[in-house]
């Protein structure tokens, strides 16, 4: 009987890229599962002396994570804080109890002030109703600004807390310049659910800048 040849050179093993490949049960052979999602864009906002942007919509049971994109965010008011809350009821009122935790990395732009460490209870929040900071001191001057992005985790289960993480970047307002790299993370602890989140500063507007909002399917 002829053997047949197999010509590896003409085999396509490269896995889909929304598939990943593990083990199965029995940890006698491979199989394929879907990881990741798109994103979705379901709506974007761009400030103009904007003292508050609100997403009152489109936070829903649709997905199960959300994701709001901050692309060159200005503010009016040197030394000024980015911040964040949530709602419960479409965007009446904001102040949602949450325990927050913040730190931060900086680096001069003369290779000074560089430091890692966390901010300081002053920028969290004990089950508390207040904004939560995202950006910190930022600079006004006419190229600095700030951007990242910040993640939501199933807002309208009404069962579990909904949980929060965002990372952002930004110019700092000192007398020297400095990169500043902030993570956030923290839950609303609420099991109703939260369909609306209010962006503002704890001073003066957000001169320009553009929000977007993704769905991940």
């Amino acid at each position: 009987m002829a053997l047949s040849k197999v010509n590896f050179n003409s085999m396509n093993i490269t896995p889909s890229a929304s598939k990943a490949i593990k083990f199965n049960s029995n940890n006698n052979g491979l199989e394929t599962g879907d990881v990741g999602g798109n994103l979705v864009l379901i709506s974007e906002q761009t400030a103009s002396s904007s003292s508050t942007i609100s997403f009152t919509s489109g936070i829903d049971s649709t997905y199960k994570e959300y994701i709001f994109k901050f692309i060159n965010i200005h503010l009016s008011a040197d030394n000024g804080n980015f911040s964040f809350q949530g709602s419960i009821n479409s965007g009446s009122s904001y102040g949602v109890s949450a325990t927050t935790t913040y730190f931060s990395a900086t680096h001069g732009e003369a290779g000074a002030s560089g430091t890692l460490g966390y901010t300081g209870a002053s920028f969290d929040l004990a089950n508390g109703t207040g904004f939560q900071r995202i950006m910190r001191d930022e600079g006004t001057a006419a190229d600095e600004n700030g951007g990242g992005e910040l993640t939501i985790f199933n807002p309208s289960s009404t069962t579990f807390v909904k949980h929060f993480m965002a990372r952002c970047s930004n110019n700092t307002s000192e007398t020297q310049t400095r990169e500043m790299d902030g993570f956030t993370a923290g839950y609303f602890n609420t099991t109703s659910a939260i369909n609306a989140i209010q962006f503002k500063c704890d001073s003066g507007n957000i001169d320009s800048g553009t929000i977007k909002l993704y769905g991940v399917s």
